[in-house]
């Protein structure tokens, strides 16, 4: 594993020659929104792996954000930068067909929907708690930076991580609580 501020970095750079600086998001640009992912899974303490993949989760797209920075035939560029471990999380989070993965997230044995395969597999507990934990950092920032996106699935939202909360560590939980459920970023 590369060591968190020089991979940063050198993600950070990956990122901006790729165009996130560039790229509307929710709260300004892609690259500052994925900062803020970071940013918020390093307050969870999260384990450096997952705070990259953080930072990298929308180089293939996502099911909610289409716009990919990186071709999937790529994957070994972006490895190389955050480390095998923390690509493997940036894949998961990207290959999610959330509507088909999200019912059952919760369920140990419950199956994880690939929309870039079409496949389906179990992922071991940690994958799963990666997969929420990012998730949930993810869906905050946007809570946080835009009322409007938390007025309309805030309710929802907070629903999905209470239902998930055994896979989120307790500070994701409490900020669930906290941005979901009373506003406050």
């Amino acid at each position: 594993m590369p060591a968190l501020p020089a991979a940063t970095d050198r993600a950070v750079a990956l990122l901006r020659e790729f165009g996130a600086e560039g790229i509307a998001h929710p709260g300004g640009t892609l690259l500052a929104h994925l900062r803020r992912v970071q940013a918020r899974l390093a307050r969870w303490k999260a384990r450096p792996a997952l705070q990259l993949a953080g930072l990298c989760h929308a180089f293939y797209g996502t099911d909610g954000f289409p716009t990919a920075l990186l071709p999937l035939d790529r994957r070994h560029e972006l490895a190389a930068v955050i480390g095998a471990e923390a690509e493997a999380v940036v894949y998961l989070y990207a290959s999610c067909d959330r509507e088909a993965t999200y019912p059952a997230l919760h369920q140990a044995d419950a199956a994880f929907h690939d929309r870039f395969t079409g496949g389906s597999f179990v992922p071991a507990l940690r994958m799963r708690r990666d997969f929420t934990e990012l998730t949930a950092a993810n869906e905050l920032d946007l809570a946080a930076v835009d009322p409007a996106f938390r007025d309309r699935l805030g309710p929802a939202l907070l629903t999905l991580f209470t239902r998930l909360q055994d896979l989120l560590s307790a500070d994701g939980r409490l900020d669930c609580r906290t941005v979901l459920a009373t506003g406050r970023p």
